[in-house]
């Protein structure tokens, strides 16, 4: 059933947010109105309007308890993020990311796990600014959130042929195309006033006056490296490579991370192969696949609006035919798909043009100055002194593209003088480890992760180190919620919070990324994690094949049903 037409069934059907969509003005609500109010945070209807133009209103959760009995309210702030296709940018637009950082935000900037920019700690007063900036500087922050297409994501090295460019730069083309035509955004923040023929501003020709019943995401992968977790995506593509030509693509739908604890009906889920595109028919397949979930996804229950359920329920079959139905034509069956695992790109790599590319670890995305190591500060000079191009990856670090072989010696020593060790070998398991913010700023969190995962990585570490397996690789996520941001379902180990302080532990995943991990251990306290994965190290190394992964051996010993009690 169109969206438009959900909201006709009478009363107790969609739910408020549905209503907020279908009433908003095409996302205007009255933002610009709230705005100028000597406020310091939005009602909530706009609150919820507020993440299509690419901002979340949050708190800050630790001053929660102090701020209520003093009676001063909640201590309002606003995260603002960047979509960033593929991740790419030039080297002055992350410069005026990094000062924004510093003029409005918390003085950090964070690499997300979609290959995006958040800035954190911006007040109410400076939106506007800050958003304005972010577009002057060519780069936008429509849609970066919201029930829409987000940010399409991709391989970020350099490409070694035309074909991989053209494959990359589908992740744009496919940004574009699906991105929301409102005139709200421009209005709002932009050149604040609203155009005078406003009734085709009202008009979606995509996403209609409800949007889409949740957020959609879409992954683009180049043949043998899933850096991008291609089957959690809603849509996935895989690109088929022969040589210089691009073929076509691979289509996988249906994929997604999130869950909600005792909500059996709720799950992670990988994407399942619909067809095969060529390039030329890209477009119209990914729309027509999003109007598929405008139509039919949940929009009365926000804990099972993804567009995952609707292929789980619905089958594969059914969604191939309404595809079918959309673009007036059969689809080819899709293709077989492999991969011999996941690249993070980082340390040197050199270029087909004579240059080079450097992969810089970034732990858990947040780029700072600390006293033992001033990553912002060595970022910028470097990008401000010999301008490289500037990618941001999956795993949240960040690339400096296309260095001439001359200025290595003296990127290199930059970055010594300030602590940042460049060889991805110095960073042990810490260099496959993921996590969500979490507390103190999102919303949705029952715990911590970033703030947490380095200390509970470094028992890990510590505890191979005793066993003599420290130069082993395991990939360790982390999240403050079942949402799954930093998709902790897949990988070798997955926590995942519970509660405060409490984690379920997930393993069983694969390198390569197309296995979700099971649950080992429900509701484990914080303090234990490490204790807990410890004799399942020991294990791993006592009884594993040679070279078997970790997640491979627990995989293994799942189906045969020998895995150790938790």
């Amino acid at each position: 059933m169109p969206a438009d037409n959900l909201l006709s069934l009478g009363a107790g059907n969609g739910s408020n947010v549905e209503s907020v969509k279908a009433s908003s003005s095409a996302l205007r609500g009255t933002l610009r109105e709230e705005l100028s109010q000597p406020t310091d945070a939005f009602d909530e209807s706009n609150a919820q309007l507020l993440k299509f133009h690419g901002s979340y209103q949050q708190e800050d959760r630790d001053q929660r308890r102090a701020r209520r009995e003093r009676g001063t309210g909640k201590a309002y702030q606003f995260m603002v993020r960047t979509r960033i296709p593929g991740g790419v940018l030039t080297a002055q637009q992350y410069l005026i990311e990094d000062e924004l950082a510093r003029l409005y935000g918390n003085g950090t900037l964070r690499i997300t796990t979609r290959q995006g920019f958040q800035l954190h700690g911006v007040v109410k007063g400076d939106l506007r600014a800050t958003i304005a900036r972010i577009n002057a500087a060519g780069l936008t922050t429509l849609a970066a959130c919201g029930d829409v297409n987000r940010n399409v994501m991709t391989c970020p090295r350099p490409a070694k042929t035309a074909a991989e460019r053209a494959a990359q730069a589908a992740a744009r083309e496919i940004a574009e195309h699906l991105a929301p035509r409102t005139g709200a955004y421009r209005e709002i923040w932009i050149d604040g006033e609203k155009l005078a023929d406003t009734q085709d501003l009202h008009e979606e020709p995509l996403y209609g006056k409800t949007y889409l019943p949740r957020k959609f995401k879409i992954g683009i992968a180049l043949p043998s490296d899933n850096c991008v977790d291609i089957y959690t995506q809603d849509i996935g593509l895989v690109a088929d490579i022969n040589g210089d030509e691009l073929r076509g693509f691979t289509v996988l739908v249906g994929g997604g991370m999130g869950m909600t604890h005792g909500k059996k009906e709720t799950f992670p889920r990988l994407g399942t192969p619909l067809c095969f595109v060529v390039p030329d028919d890209v477009s119209a397949v990914v729309e027509a696949i999003v109007g598929t979930f405008r139509d039919w996804g949940d929009r009365s229950n926000r804990k099972h609006a993804r567009f995952k359920y609707v292929v789980e329920e619905r089958g594969i079959e059914w969604i191939r035919a309404d595809i079918e139905r959309r673009i007036g034509r059969p689809l080819a069956l899709p293709r077989n798909v492999t991969f011999a695992g996941a690249e993070d790109h980082l340390g040197w790599h050199p270029q087909d043009d004579g240059r080079w590319t450097l992969g810089i670890f970034v732990e858990n995305g947040r780029i700072k100055d600390q006293p033992e190591q001033r990553l912002r500060t060595a970022l910028r000079t470097v990008i401000d002194r010999f301008r490289p191009g500037v990618r941001l990856t999956g795993q949240q670090n960040i690339l400096l593209t296309g260095v001439r072989p001359e200025q290595l010696a003296e990127i290199a020593l930059i970055f010594a003088s300030h602590g940042v060790r460049i060889d991805p070998r110095e960073h042990g398991i810490r260099r496959h480890a993921m996590a969500c913010p979490a507390l103190p700023t999102c919303g949705l969190a029952l715990t911590d992760a970033e703030r947490v995962l380095p200390s509970v990585v470094a028992e890990i570490g510590a505890e191979m180190q005793r066993l003599g397996i420290a130069g082993r690789a395991l990939s360790v996520r982390m999240t403050g919620c079942p949402n799954g941001c930093a998709r902790p379902y897949m990988g070798d180990i997955g926590f995942v919070g519970r509660s405060k302080d409490l984690y379920d532990i997930f393993i069983g995943g694969d390198w390569a990324n197309t296995r979700l991990n099971r649950v080992y251990a429900g509701a484990v306290p914080l303090a234990e994690l490490a204790g807990r994965v410890a004799p399942l190290l020991r294990r791993w190394r006592d009884e594993a094949s040679e070279n078997e992964s970790f997640g491979d051996f627990y995989h293994r010993l799942q189906h045969e049903r020998t895995v150790p009690a938790a």
